[in-house]
């Protein structure tokens, strides 16, 4: 364990000991003292969707550093960026450009910017409101902070935050069929209409509340507003994309078509960071017919490197037909979870697209209250998982008010069923443990 008053790093809790991983090899982390994780969670925020040591992407990285690594996009472009670009576009011929970056929060960043653009290009200058549900993770840029509706994440960099709007999730708590959301969203458009650039959101959630997406009535009711008003429809799938859900975009399995496209984690895997943002045709002649300039970037974006690495990633997805694995396989490993954790109190619903599962849990005193704040159920079943080596990751966002304590499970594409197996038997095993944990620390509480 690696503890935080003797390191040199500024890590992310200063309160907790680290342990240092040595080495991966599939879905195995080996620490340095020997101990073996089994990676339910891609690496721990869902980036490792080919598992670890892919000897096919190191050597392309390899190749293509001993050639040219970077060179600043501004100046250039190369044969693996116009590749990558011409690869991602066979994938999803709806996107008609593509701009490359290092990661997810630049690409929403990236996507919340060509919005804005789109409308002043076209002559709409008041147009700059974004639309977006609370219950959100965009990511950690002051931009994609202000995306979430979430106190408890926005805290204390309110100042900086744009004033966007949100909605309430559409969850079997509060809306089930998506009409409150739909309503609320019409209450904003009829005030702040002629303001609004973008409905921004994850077709299927991720961190925030993992393999949830609204009612489809909802996103029929988007795209009959969008028509309506004008404004663009923006996806954050910076976990969905590059096959995570069992289709190359999340997108690919709703009513609706999106104008602007995040994507990051899987495009890397883990090798490189990268990420990209695809637009529409008619976001890109906006521009084209416009300033023909869109000058914002960061310095990494269409490197050669992470471009090559993005390539060697496509070329095992489409050789080992993983998105049709994740499709075939997804369904049954959601149905397995639940039947695992079918006893426990603590368990409310288990969520799935794909290889992306979520697990919502509640008070087992009443079936269906949030866990107590102060309870911190999200860190007990992380540490318990931990313990019977399995990396799961848990979120804790009570406190915002749109859902409880949840559990997210994101496996690498390439897990053998055995594998599979063997985390949902430790998962099964950990929330057993957890919940005995939690009813001890429950039975003096109030209800």
């Amino acid at each position: 364990m690696i503890r935080t008053e003797g390191s040199d790093v500024f890590h992310r809790f200063l309160d907790l000991p680290y342990p240092s991983v040595e080495r991966g090899e599939g879905v195995w982390l080996t620490t340095i003292d020997g101990r073996r994780i089994l990676d339910a969670c891609s690496g721990g925020a869902m980036v490792a969707c080919l598992g670890h040591g892919v000897h096919e992407i190191a050597a392309a990285a390899a190749e293509q550093a001993e050639k040219i690594s970077y060179y600043y996009n501004h100046h250039f472009t190369s044969e693996p960026q116009e590749r990558l670009a011409d690869r991602l576009l066979g994938l999803t011929p709806e996107m008609a450009r593509v701009r490359f970056v290092s990661g997810g929060s630049e690409a929403n960043e990236t996507a919340l910017q060509l919005a804005r653009l789109y409308h002043v290009e076209r002559g709409e200058t008041d147009r700059w409101r974004v639309i977006s549900p609370a219950q959100a993770y965009h990511g950690a840029s002051m931009g994609t902070l202000a995306l979430n509706g979430r106190p408890a994440v926005q805290e204390p960099y309110t100042p900086y935050l744009a004033s966007y709007l949100h909605l309430p999730p559409s969850t079997w708590r509060f809306d089930p069929t998506g009409e409150a959301a739909l309503a609320e969203l019409d209450r904003l458009l009829e005030r702040h209409g002629g303001e609004v650039a973008a409905f921004f959101c994850e077709p299927v959630s991720a961190a925030a509340l993992p393999a949830y997406s609204p009612p489809e009535r909802f996103w029929h009711g988007l795209a009959e507003r969008r028509e309506e008003h004008g404004f663009l429809v923006c996806f954050d799938e910076v976990v969905t994309g590059v096959g995570r859900v069992g289709s190359w975009l999340a997108a690919h399995q709703l009513p609706i078509e999106p104008d602007i496209v995040a994507v990051g984690k899987g495009l890397g895997a883990g090798y490189a960071p990268l990420g990209a943002v695809l637009v529409r045709q008619k976001v890109y002649d906006a521009i084209d017919r416009g300033s023909r300039e869109f000058d914002l970037g960061h310095t990494w974006d269409g490197a050669p490197l992470p471009s090559a690495v993005g390539i060697a990633v496509l070329d095992l997805i489409e050789e080992r037909a993983l998105v049709d694995r994740v499709r075939d396989r997804g369904p049954a490993l959601r149905d397995e979870l639940a039947s695992a954790v079918e006893g426990s109190e603590l368990v409310k619903e288990v969520r799935g697209r794909g290889f992306l599962l979520g697990v919502e849990l509640v008070d087992p005193r009443d079936g269906s209250s949030f866990l107590p704040v102060e309870l911190d159920a999200a860190a007990i079943v992380d540490d318990t998982a931990f313990e019977h080596g399995l990396l799961v990751t848990s979120t804790h966002p009570q406190v915002d008010g749109f859902a409880g304590d949840q559990v997210l499970l994101a496996p690498a594409y390439t897990s053998t069923d055995a594998e599979l197996a063997e985390m949902v038997e430790r998962f099964a095993t950990a929330m057993t443990v957890a919940q005995g944990r939690m009813g001890a620390a429950l039975s003096g509480s109030p209800s």
